[in-house]
């Protein structure tokens, strides 16, 4: 099932269960806040122990893609990146974890600062849902072969989607060797 569609009726649903729950109640407020920390405790160490996994594989084989453009830093051509698997790995999960630690200073700022208690309990499922829905977990962490929507690089997903214009990596040899003979980058990332 489309996770996109999983997480909206995820969210109807807790939305529904919050609106019988008393959050002035100290008790509940206390438990929703462990239930909150243990569910990004539970995300950071899927993340952290799939950041073991990849280095422990140490795939070191050779990956070039060339980046879409980014209208909105106004590039009109995308740019050749020359990489290792296990690189592009460790960036994939580097981001996903950075995510956790924003997703817990905007909870953070909202529970202790504005006093909601209600976005605390609709973040208790979602971050761990997405982190077993994400593309290196499901590499490295069940297994899976890195074909189709898991070939590297990944597909970004789109904010409008799918009309956001196009936003998928070229991997085509003739994409490629145009980007290197144009000198689109192509400098390996250390």
């Amino acid at each position: 099932m489309n996770p996109a569609i999983t997480n909206l009726v995820l969210m109807l649903v807790l939305m529904q269960v919050a609106k019988k729950i008393d959050f002035e109640d100290p008790d509940i407020k206390f438990y929703v806040r462990v239930a909150f920390i243990t569910a990004q405790s539970i995300t950071l160490g899927i993340y952290l122990y799939t950041r073991s996994i990849i280095n422990k594989k140490n795939d070191l084989t050779t990956l070039k893609f060339v980046s879409p453009p980014n209208s909105l830093a106004g590039e009109t051509e995308g740019k050749l990146t020359v990489t290792t698997v296990k690189e592009y790995d460790l960036e994939q999960i580097q981001t996903a974890t950075k995510g956790v630690f924003t997703s817990l200073a905007m909870m953070g700022f909202m529970h202790l600062y504005m006093k909601y208690t209600n976005p605390l309990f609709m973040q208790i499922i979602s971050p761990i849902k997405g982190a077993l829905e994400l593309n290196i977990v499901k590499i490295h962490l069940f297994g899976q072969a890195a074909v189709g929507d898991l070939k590297r690089p990944f597909k970004a997903a789109s904010m409008f989607g799918g009309f956001g214009g196009n936003s998928e990596a070229k991997t085509d040899k003739a994409t490629v060797e145009a980007a290197e003979k144009a000198g689109l980058g192509g400098i390996k990332a250390e």
